[in-house]
């Protein structure tokens, strides 16, 4: 890949960001839509859990959650993580405080960048993890990306390889037979890739870290995934 093609990769991501911000700030969709069945589709499919990157509302991954509800899954958000500012231990407590309020099981949690970090989290929490059948994680940096430590901001510092917590997630080798890792052949934001071990690894042709959301290459890796966590609930 030369440098005008990523060049051109990474104008469209941005492009992509700018058009998404904006519509969420102008349209707020209402989150109840995505719990309601959807006509003719099959019932009683896999609730699903949507988690945003940092500096995202659960509106940036609309088209996801449209894709899924059309397919007649229930689809829920937790409007109390706003931009997902917060640390990945703050925000996940909030995620599972929210499956248990709503007592929802055999979840499939479906994450963006920093929520694949929140998803891995609540793997780790007692209250949280029995609820979970699969955790979904598009460009999510797994092992960090080094260009956070250029960084001062702590919201964007978190992803520095050195971070104690990040650390400690890609320890844990265990859970990740649970994840579902997608990701492209470039993302600007993640250089080194969104590989785990011991995870189903989906690497794509699709290049940038925000505009894959919409690709439907990776939506259709989503219900791939999908279809491994309900296998697993059975």
């Amino acid at each position: 890949m030369n440098l005008i093609e990523r060049g051109w990769a990474w104008l469209l991501d941005y492009a992509y960001v700018g058009y998404w911000q904006v519509h969420g700030f102008l349209v707020r969709a209402d989150p109840a839509h995505y719990l309601m069945p959807t006509p003719g589709a099959p019932q009683g499919l896999a609730p699903v859990l949507l988690i945003p990157g940092v500096y995202e509302t659960w509106q940036f991954m609309k088209p996801v959650a449209d894709h899924l509800h059309r397919a007649g899954h229930r689809v829920h958000v937790v409007q109390k993580l706003g931009y997902n500012r917060g640390t990945v231990p703050a925000m996940a407590e909030l995620a599972a405080e929210y499956l248990e309020q709503h007592e929802l099981t055999d979840v499939v949690v479906v994450t963006h960048s920093k929520g694949g970090l929140i998803g891995k989290f609540l793997l780790t929490m007692p209250k949280a993890a029995p609820r979970i059948t699969r955790l979904v994680a598009i460009n999510a940096p797994f092992s960090g990306s080094v260009y956070a430590n250029f960084f001062v901001v702590p919201s964007i510092r978190a992803f520095s390889p050195r971070n104690s917590i990040l650390r400690t997630l890609r320890a844990n080798i265990e859970l990740n037979a649970r994840i579902t890792s997608i990701y492209g052949r470039f993302d600007p934001h993640i250089p080194g890739g969104s590989f785990v071990e011991g995870a189903r690894n989906v690497q794509l042709a699709t290049m940038g870290h925000f505009r894959p959301i919409a690709d439907p290459r990776v939506l259709q890796e989503i219900d791939r995934a999908i279809d491994d966590g309900d296998r697993h609930a059975a």
